[in-house]
């Protein structure tokens, strides 16, 4: 039975399920048995689609007040105010919002905060002003959970809010009208089973609700038509995959069905962007996540918070190139701070020996970067990685990323609880952080000792997980196609790793930004293009680059169609190498 014990990056090897390491039995089933789909679900989960995943969205605390409530301001002629958030998440929930609203006859007004001037969340001065400027209802997507302050000093105003979030909550809520998000600690149980959705697939259930509440009221019997909420699946796609959301049940389907519709080509925006990212196919999974999510993001990071959501709204061609063409460049400035960040945030992690935690802060450092350098160690140091800009008046703005079987968002609540923070909040894998002058040793030391037991077993458990293994001539396009046919691929739905070989390395060498790329040849002369991102100066990449011509390896990775060479070839992104 094939085995590694330590590979290049000093890890085992193991079958992701029982019975996997062969193609004896259909591919498609084996993926989706390895992933934790039992076998009378293997129909549904096949083609998973929304009806048979989408739960009543009363089951759902406030839900349905709120529905009523929005359906009121509709029916009144209101002014509807949307309040998002300036990352990925928001953008899709407030554009989904709006869209729907603008259908219904409502027109809403649109409040993105500045990341650098007002930071994450609903301010109540900013809520304020909406109220002074004739809003009578808010909606705040993927944010409010925790702004206690800011849902009061709106509430005095006379500003009805609905908080539509997905954050963890604390025991106690904000003052609002309703607060729909399934990780409330009083959420019903079914309501709960769902608190891994982002913020835009509530704002989905939340129009859902929505158009319930007005097709009883009679809304639609005077010749109105109802609006088809499925054609905006693909902002729930595209949300849900950027904001690192779990792909099971419900997610798999939103993401399935959305691109699908984004395929259609009916949001003006996402068409834009996809020209300026260069992209002449339909989007996949990964293309969410690596293409258009970094540049609706690059407008809440280094450019103007709106962009995404305006883009996302648009109507006008003209519009939509100009605004696609400005995130577009700033996705570029953006990476260049980034990799001056990452590369003073690295040189202080690697002096941090085996904490639990990478904690790492430097001033002037950009804090709309600090959580993509938050992954790039988490990547390089697989353990959980908390990055924070220190600001001039001596107050630290952080964003933390965590691995598997640790929950940063949790930590972050329990250090803000234990006054360490300012302000903090976030989930599972992903966390935010506002520290008082002077207070980042404090919390350094709270989060390693508090994360030190879990962080242990998450290491010691920590192989990486195989669903195949093939001979080289394997690498080919119909290989792709059957995976596909197991996607989409993400958070909780790991692309296939498939282990090939055995190989020798051929005209090996550093491409790009210390990519190891190289030449795969089997013993029957089969080969294959495959390539390590950014390994150059890492034990893997050191391994392939040393290796003598007649070194035998197996590699692990996924693969992909090669889409420069085209037709029916394929080429492996290498994870890991074992010596065969």
């Amino acid at each position: 039975m094939f085995s590694v014990e330590k590979s290049l990056k000093g890890q085992p090897w193991h079958w992701r399920h029982p019975g996997a390491g062969s193609l004896e039995r259909d591919l498609v089933d084996q993926l989706l048995i390895a992933r934790g789909v039992d076998e009378q679900d293997l129909p549904r989960q096949r083609e998973p689609r929304i009806r048979d995943f989408l739960p009543d969205p009363s089951v759902f605390k406030d839900m349905d007040q709120a529905a009523e409530r929005i359906a009121d301001a509709l029916e009144k002629g209101e002014k509807i105010a949307l309040f998002g958030d300036y990352d990925v998440d928001g953008a899709t929930s407030a554009a989904l919002l709006a869209l729907l609203l603008r259908r219904l006859g409502n027109e809403p007004m649109l409040y993105i905060p500045d990341r650098l001037m007002e930071g994450y969340g609903p301010s109540g001065a900013a809520l304020v002003k909406l109220r002074e400027q004739g809003a009578d209802l808010a909606i705040t997507v993927d944010c409010g959970a925790q702004a206690f302050d800011a849902l009061e000093e709106a509430a005095q105003a006379g500003l009805d809010v609905i908080v539509c979030d997905h954050h963890q909550c604390s025991t106690r809520l904000p003052v609002a009208h309703s607060v729909i998000n399934p990780n409330r600690l009083d959420e019903s149980e079914e309501g709960a089973a769902h608190g891994h959705l982002a913020a835009v697939g509530m704002a989905f259930l939340l129009g859902v609700a929505l158009l319930r509440v007005l097709r009883a009221r009679g809304f639609f019997a005077s010749g109105r038509e109802e609006p088809p909420i499925i054609d905006l699946l693909d902002l729930v796609a595209l949300g849900t995959v950027a904001d690192v959301a779990k792909l099971r049940t419900l997610n798999r389907a939103f993401v399935t069905q959305g691109l699908k519709i984004m395929a259609q080509g009916r949001n003006m925006g996402l068409v834009a962007l996809g020209r300026a990212a260069r992209l002449n196919r339909a989007p996949q999974s990964r293309d969410l996540g690596f293409a258009l999510g970094p540049r609706i993001n690059a407008g809440g990071r280094v450019g103007k918070a709106d962009l995404g959501v305006r883009l996302l709204t648009t109507t006008d061609p003209a519009e939509a190139d100009a605004i696609a063409a400005q995130l577009d460049s700033l996705n570029e400035e953006r990476r260049a701070i980034e990799q001056a960040v990452t590369e003073a945030a690295m040189a202080q992690a690697e002096s941090q020996g085996s904490a639990s935690i990478i904690l790492v802060s430097g001033p002037g450092w950009h804090p709309g970067v600090v959580g993509i350098v938050a992954s790039r160690l988490k990547e390089r140091f697989h353990r959980p990685a908390l990055v924070i800009a220190e600001e001039e008046d001596g107050k630290g703005k952080g964003s933390g990323r965590s691995i598997s079987g640790v929950d940063l968002g949790a930590a972050v609540l329990a250090a803000k609880d234990e006054g360490l923070l300012i302000a903090g909040g976030g989930h599972a894998m992903a966390a935010g952080v506002t520290v008082p002058p002077g207070g980042i040793g404090a919390l350094r030391d709270y989060l390693d000792q508090r994360l030190a037991e879990v962080v242990e077993q998450a290491l010691g458990e920590r192989a990486l997980l195989l669903d195949a293994l093939l001979s080289p001539g394997g690498v080919a396009g119909e290989l792709c196609d059957k995976i596909e046919a197991a996607g989409p691929f993400g958070a909780g739905w790991p692309a296939p790793r498939i282990a090939v070989g055995p190989v020798r390395l051929h005209q090996t060498g550093i491409v790009g930004n210390g990519h190891v790329r190289t030449i795969a040849i089997g013993e029957d002369g089969r080969s294959f293009k495959a390539i390590a991102f950014r390994a150059a100066d890492l034990p893997l990449g050191q391994g392939m680059l040393a290796a003598g011509p007649d070194q035998r390896f197996y590699l692990a990775g996924t693969i992909k169609r090669d889409e420069w060479t085209g037709g029916n070839a394929a080429e492996m992104h290498i994870e890991d190498a074992a010596i065969a």
